[in-house]
């Protein structure tokens, strides 16, 4: 069929043309929102799930949808080997200039903005990562100690008052949490748990690995009470077949029942899988309905770019060490695995081993669903590593 016309948007939180199954959960962070925009109390969303499942797609289609109602969004990827404050900065500063939205700029935003240089002067020295651009001048004692703790908690109730101000509410959008250092991780929900208190309009939504919910509880032990914890996983039989079915039949074109099911059956309904085979039977289908043998090709087309793509970027990051280490784990099947179970594949007693579980963990390759277990982060990885690396060296 017409490759132009294929509807299908595979991609690193590209929206795909159906975003099915998520509704439920689209209206609860909104509604959290709106509370605490007007002063009530709202426990706002973390969203964890592995890679795939769609996080940072549900993440923008939140952000997307505030900023619609008049919110001030800030917008942040959290990158490995990124200081916190080097990340914020630059998005509340462009907060900070949008949120009169060219009106006449009052006190509490001046005072912000003056929080907010005195914040990057001061911590310019310890994190040195942070380039000094604020447009404003700082005022000598407001966020400005060097003390993370400190600073960002005053900087947080600087920006919070004035978006109270703007009768609006400051949301922290994060994706990929777990890259930021549990130590920053708590000054951000000390600061968070402080404008809390004191009512005011500033949040955070984000978004992370499954990993993420035990980095937040050892940050602070009060997380879980300032924040929902929401797993996002792979999509139940129903919603996956509408993120195949629907945009097609936008198309005037048709999925055969039995072409369906071979999708899931390979996609185990990870959304981002979906959108992969969708394009590829859409592509090799010659008309409508697209039938079973045209999945089946789509199979072995989805599998090769993957293994070229998707698996293969974070396959390529990893050393030979921790290359073997995955392969073990693959050698057990899907997982979760006991980690002495991957321990005795390798031959290994588990504390030789454990050092190299935890550069994983902290690559996002693995985490621990439990005390003792280890699991992929990346759905499917399992056949990859037994494609690239057929045998386990032992």
């Amino acid at each position: 069929m017409d490759p132009r016309k294929n509807p299908y948007a595979p991609g690193a939180g590209t929206p795909p043309p159906e975003l099915a199954g998520r509704d439920e959960l689209i209206e609860r962070a909104a509604i959290a929102l709106d509370r605490i925009r007007a002063g009530r109390a709202a426990r706002s969303l973390i969203l964890h799930g592995l890679r795939g499942v769609g996080k940072t797609v549900l993440l923008n289609r939140v952000e997307t949808d505030a900023e619609a109602r008049g919110f001030a969004s800030v917008k942040v990827e959290a990158p490995e080997e990124r200081s916190l404050p080097a990340l914020l900065i630059p998005a509340l500063r462009v907060a900070l200039l949008r949120l009169d939205r060219g009106r006449r700029v009052r006190a509490k935003l001046a005072k912000a903005g003056r929080a907010l240089a005195g914040f990057a002067k001061a911590l310019k020295v310890k994190y040195k990562d942070i380039e000094v651009s604020t447009d404003f001048e700082p005022e000598r004692g407001l966020a400005d100690s060097g003390d993370l703790d400190t600073d960002l908690t005053d900087l947080l109730a600087a920006v919070g008052s004035a978006a109270h101000e703007y009768r609006t509410a400051v949301v922290l959008f994060i994706d990929e949490l777990q890259y930021v250092h549990e130590d920053q991780l708590a000054s951000l929900i000390r600061a968070l748990h402080s404008a809390s208190q004191r009512q005011l309009p500033i949040t955070m939504l984000a978004a992370g690995l499954p990993q993420l919910i035990g980095q937040m509880g050892r940050a602070k032990s009060y997380a879980e009470r300032l924040f929902e914890f929401v797993p996002i996983d792979r999509l139940d039989d129903k919603a996956a077949s509408a993120a195949l079915r629907v945009p097609a039949e936008k198309e005037a074109v048709a999925f055969a029942r039995e072409a369906i099911a071979e999708i899931l059956r390979h996609t185990l309904g990870y959304p981002y899988f979906l959108q992969e085979w969708g394009r590829h039977a859409w592509n090799v289908a010659n008309a409508s309905p697209i039938s079973r043998a045209d999945a089946r090709r789509a199979t072995a087309l989805a599998l090769a770019e993957l293994d070229a793509g998707f698996f293969r970027v974070r396959f390529d990051r990893l050393t030979p060490t921790e290359k073997r280490y995955l392969r073990a784990m693959a050698e057990l099947g899907p997982g979760p695995h006991r980690s002495g179970d991957i321990a005795a594949q390798l031959g290994k007693s588990v504390t030789s081993v454990a050092p190299v579980r935890n550069e994983l963990i902290a690559k996002g390759m693995i985490y621990s669903p439990a005390h003792g277990d280890t699991a992929f982060t990346v759905p499917l990885f399992d056949g990859f590593m037994k494609r690239i690396m057929p045998e386990l060296a032992r």
